[in-house]
């Protein structure tokens, strides 16, 4: 039976959850998500899973989410195990390319992908990043420089930008 430690890391009043698989970061979810998310997301990806809160196992990726929250990191160095599709993998290995303060639109995400017509497909790709700002979907904004969507919604995406210092029009 696998085992996935979680934790979670407060921001300011936003919460996210952390989670961890054979010492690889498999999720975390947005403030507005909760452990209910978690949970649902562990049972689809992980059956049988049991969910374990370890502070302690978890503090070395928290202390990582928290130099990025605090302007001290800009790369991300843990390890990370995202679940999804071929096409999933795809589209957020393409978002790791993107660098720190920097954006690209859905149709650039598209192109890299090799998919140039499939901007939508890549949105709802982008949507299912279950390693929210490790995996900077919030790097991604519309073709016209507007925010775009986001899961953890559009004032959490906000937040993120201000922390790297990116403007896009509202």
């Amino acid at each position: 039976m696998k085992t996935i430690y979680w934790s979670e890391f407060k921001n300011g009043e936003d919460t996210y959850q952390l989670a961890a698989a054979d010492d690889k970061v498999c999720y975390i979810g947005g403030p507005k998500e909760g452990y209910a998310a978690l949970e649902r997301w562990a049972a689809k990806h992980y059956p049988g899973a049991v969910l374990i809160e370890n502070h302690s196992d978890m503090q070395p990726f928290i202390q990582e989410f928290a130099a990025y929250f605090t302007g001290k990191k800009r790369v991300f160095e843990m390890p990370i195990e995202p679940k999804g599709t071929p096409f999933q993998q795809e589209v957020w290995e393409a978002l790791l390319d993107i660098p720190y303060g920097e954006t690209r639109t859905y149709a650039d995400i598209a192109a890299q992908v090799g998919r140039p017509k499939a901007f939508r497909a890549v949105g709802t790709a982008i949507g299912a990043n279950p390693l929210l700002v490790v995996v900077p979907c919030h790097r991604v904004i519309a073709k016209d420089g507007g925010l775009g969507g986001f899961s953890a919604g559009l004032d959490v995406k906000r937040a993120l930008h201000q922390v790297e210092g990116i403007q896009v029009k509202s």
